[in-house]
């Protein structure tokens, strides 16, 4: 016999009772995704709870993460993708971390970047390992200031200098740099990218690979262009970086050419001798 009354509405759960259930899914940079009014686009930016869409044609518009998306027709709820499975007491870098590991006084030696993105890269994936070792990172501002830096530290027994350069390959000007200056106290590794920007998977960032600039372009300007960004200036720039920079959540998001150097340039400096 049928219930004359229906269902108990004091029951747990009767509210939701026959209500469609919208998936969750994460807002990955590559994902393609249509707003209510129309707009659609690959997702190329998230942060602080406001999603940045470009259409095919290269316009770029920020909405906020809420409801109201599509994926092939049938509505989602966005939400920021997760961290990369890790390891309880594990760093970005996937180095084991001490609980409340506290940051030691800094060593002698030191750890040398050509610029800002690339102390800024570092101190993502490696900064907590660098605060427990104690490393210092300094900018160079360029690698011709490299000789300039190091007679100013004057390297010697228990003050190590390493250093990271970009476009670090055989006959270029870095090489010439790096040969100048090596000894058993300095350490000169680098990376075979023009620029770290290279170092961060295309993958990360919806691409299959980083685009090609011809010689003649400033690469930076040539990347921002060729992804549709703006590049009228500096803070152009600087904003496309903190877009590349946002995308990476730990070790696993750098090529393995750039996490080698950094590792074997952090064992260097914090080694015995």
């Amino acid at each position: 016999m049928s219930d004359r009354y229906g269902e108990d509405v004091l029951a747990a759960g009767w509210r939701d009772r026959g209500k469609k259930v919208v998936p969750e899914v994460a807002a990955e940079p590559g994902l393609v995704v249509e707003r209510a009014d129309g707009f659609g686009g690959a997702i190329v930016g998230l942060s602080k709870g406001l999603l940045e869409l470009e259409d095919r044609h290269g316009k770029v518009r920020v909405f906020p993460v809420t409801d109201g998306y599509l994926i092939d027709g049938a509505p989602v709820t966005l939400v920021p993708p997760k961290a990369p499975p890790t390891i309880a007491g594990r760093t970005a870098s996937g180095s084991t971390a001490p609980p409340l590991a506290r940051a030691r006084v800094a060593r002698g030696s030191r750890l040398y970047v050509e610029g800002r993105h690339d102390a800024e890269l570092i101190e993502k994936v490696w900064g907590a390992d660098l605060r427990v070792e104690g490393v210092v990172v300094e900018l160079l501002d360029g690698v011709d200031n490299l000789s300039a830096a190091l007679a100013e530290f004057e390297p010697g027994p228990g003050r190590r200098a390493g250093v990271l350069v970009d476009h670090l390959v055989a006959g270029s000007k870095e090489s010439r740099i790096a040969a100048a200056v090596a000894n058993a106290h300095v350490l000169v590794l680098g990376h075979p990218y023009i620029d770290v920007w290279q170092g961060v998977r295309p993958q990360r960032l919806g691409l299959e690979n980083w685009p090609d600039i011809p010689r003649g372009v400033e690469w930076k300007h040539g990347i921002c262009d060729a992804l549709g960004w703006p590049h009228d200036d500096a803070a152009d720039v600087a904003a496309a970086w903190q877009r590349i920079l946002g995308t990476v959540r730990g070790y696993g998001d750098l090529e393995p050419s750039l996490l080698g150097r950094v590792e074997e340039l952090i064992d260097f400096v914090t080694g015995a001798g």
